[in-house]
């Protein structure tokens, strides 16, 4: 997927998750821990924030401010903070900026962002009860990142250490695949985009009844649990 898909998915994806923003804040987000609603929002205004420095500003070092605690001018706080970060992705995505794997690029964070963003709006959606189904190619593209960006920064980070066998995913409606790890893999998980998407960010468990396995699945599962993402 080219910048424009990336900025065309990201602005979609924004005004889904600003939608949810008319629901209860106080409602727990399953997969992230204690967080609420506006706990989440926070998290991705930050960090949208923390992104559109590292482009401005070349730096990682940045520390958000804390968002508003009064509904509407979270709102008014959240908009703001897209628009800011729309106009630094908006421009050729070869000029540098800082990023915590290579390429050290606007393009890594055209790309990033608009994953970050399709994640939390479908968490944000699925604390309402609302979650809706992902785009399968951009879902895809978020399964590869996972694999060449996010399972590499948790190794970076000591987290985890690098695979020693490797499994392969392969998304039923797209048909794409991926392998992580080293060798011929062990095992090969089979679901569509979204759900391969999910599973990886740990919102769908790896026996869900829409994931199909091959091979050795205890071996492949150890992979899975690495971590893969922060």
């Amino acid at each position: 997927m080219d910048s424009s898909g990336f900025l065309a998915h990201l602005r979609t994806e924004f005004d889904a998750y600003e939608a949810c923003l008319a629901g209860d804040l106080t409602a727990p987000v399953e997969h992230c821990g204690h967080w609420t609603l506006r706990d989440l929002t926070e998290h991705l205004g930050r960090s949208s924030l923390w992104a559109t420095v590292a482009i401005e500003e070349k730096r990682g070092d940045y520390s958000a401010p804390a968002a508003p605690r009064d509904p509407a001018e979270l709102m008014r706080w959240l908009r703001d903070i897209r628009s800011r970060l729309l106009r630094a992705l908006d421009q050729d995505p070869s000029v540098p900026a800082w990023t915590f794997r290579p390429p050290h690029t606007v393009g890594f964070w055209q790309r990033r962002r608009c994953l970050e963003t399709l994640v939390h709006r479908w968490d944000a959606e699925h604390a309402l009860g609302v979650a809706r189904p992902l785009d399968a190619e951009l879902a895809g593209e978020g399964v590869a990142e996972v694999f060449d960006t996010m399972a590499l920064r948790v190794i970076d980070r000591g987290r985890a250490s690098a695979p020693s066998q490797a499994i392969r995913l392969l998304a039923t409606d797209t048909r794409s695949s991926w392998t992580y790890g080293p060798g011929t893999p062990v095992a090969t998980i089979s679901a569509t985009a979204e759900n391969l998407l999910l599973m990886v960010w740990g919102r769908v468990p790896p026996d869900d009844e829409a994931i199909e396995w091959d091979g050795d699945r205890d071996a492949g599962e150890a992979v899975l649990n690495g971590p893969l993402v922060p």
